[in-house]
């Protein structure tokens, strides 16, 4: 082995940051919730972004299956072979697209193949020389490698921090071309939530752009469960909002609603979309499929609400230090080897709770982040504050 590489995995595990890769089998137990199987046990999984529970419900599954025609390649194919711009393109891609705008009431909609190809192609391929980009500190790291790619000017401000970022723009607006502002809507890692409202007021006063990332609220917030632009009122002052397939609706790709002609710019600059195998014909009818279901799931959005707020109280009274508003609900445990060993204590307990450890989160501030999905009944989570304590008064004599 190469001495540097050597040098540095075994530094990974000395400090109990070592990642592998670990192959869960969905347990597939009518009624068990969002379980997977590991090492012959059957866990609940609270790691998961399977937010609306669609990528268990087997039934839901199996009627997309027996409503497929398999004879029609245009609808079941299991390869584009190309990318769109030489012959992976295909009808249903711009169906599907055109059913987003149309729902979104946006101009145009452009599909990516993950959330990370969009961040990290819309941005460089819109900002460059004499733009400034200023990001939330806490973003996810696809739009921190989207800062990097770009030829902008990049700033960060401190995570929610609304007056930091409005001295910001009163110091530098003037001397770029374009100035936009980047922000997720709901935070993967805190659970928390930017305040749209501001950060609007911020983007009409100084003239500036507003791109939002909503894959942690798509299917969760809103009236049709198109996030919390929707829920506020708020969608057509967005300029660029990035939703994704790969976790509330159960699939993969993303897409960006925008104006026509910013989709026409990207189809043309953004590298992430030229040089990319399109997703193939069964992956964008399935899109369209849960797409449009997950639309009138108000049912479900309200359940999550009730059990996650629930599930928060709970932990507060228990006197845990944990952070955010939402159904993502981190709780701080610090020290990175602490927290590896409590997951492992968890899955005991039968609950599947993975350490997130920096550089995912910044030092100090390893955490479990508990996950809730609308597949989970409160008698699936009310022990876990308690089982919390136990691992936790067990490994240190106190919380």
């Amino acid at each position: 082995m190469n001495i540097k590489y050597e040098k540095k995995l075994n530094e990974l595990r000395r400090k109990g940051r070592l990642r592998e890769l670990v192959p869960f089998q969905q347990a597939g137990l009518p009624g068990s919730g969002p379980s997977v199987r590991y090492k012959g046990r059957s866990l609940l999984n609270l790691s998961s972004n399977d937010y609306l529970g669609l990528g268990q419900d087997e039934a839901f599954r199996q009627q997309f299956l027996t409503d497929l025609d398999v004879t029609d390649s245009t609808k079941s194919g299991f390869a584009a072979a190309s990318s769109r711009l030489l012959t992976g393109d295909s009808p249903l891609a711009h169906h599907l697209e055109d059913e987003i705008a149309r729902v979104y009431n946006s101009e145009s909609a452009l599909i990516f193949n993950s959330g990370y190809h969009a961040n990290i192609g819309i941005l460089p391929a819109l900002f460059g020389r004499g733009d400034l980009i200023l990001s939330d500190k806490l973003n996810h790291a696809s739009i921190h490698d989207g800062l990097q790619l770009s030829r902008a000017d990049c700033k960060r401000f401190r995570h929610g921090d609304y007056e930091q970022l409005w001295g910001m723009l009163r110091k530098y607006r003037k001397q770029y071309q374009q100035v936009v502002i980047v922000s997720e809507s709901v935070f993967s890692m805190d659970g928390d939530e930017a305040d749209l409202d501001r950060l609007l007021e911020l983007k009409y006063e100084f003239d500036a752009s507003l791109y939002l990332d909503e894959a942690h609220a798509l299917g969760v917030y809103g009236r049709q469960g198109l996030g919390k632009a929707e829920k506020k009122g708020l969608l057509q002052d967005v300029d660029f909002l990035v939703g994704t397939f790969g976790k509330a609706l159960a699939s993969v790709g993303a897409f960006v609603c925008c104006s026509g002609e910013i989709r026409d710019y990207l189809v043309n600059h953004s590298r992430s979309l030229m040089y990319t195998t399109a997703l193939p014909p069964v992956i964008l009818h399935w899109n369209l499929y849960v797409f449009q279901h997950m639309l009138t799931m108000n049912r479900e959005r309200r359940h999550l609400q009730q059990i996650s707020t629930q599930l928060r109280r709970e932990f507060a009274e228990k006197e845990f230090a944990n952070l955010g508003t939402t159904h993502i609900i981190p709780v701080l445990v610090g020290d990175d080897r602490r927290v590896l060993e409590q997951s492992g204590r968890m899955q005991e307990h039968g609950f599947l709770v993975l350490p997130v450890r920096p550089p995912t989160v910044p030092e100090g501030t390893a955490r479990f982040r508990f996950s809730i999905c609308a597949n989970m009944q409160w008698e699936d989570i009310q022990q876990l504050p308690s089982c919390m304590a136990g691992i936790a008064v067990g490994a240190n004599g106190e919380k």
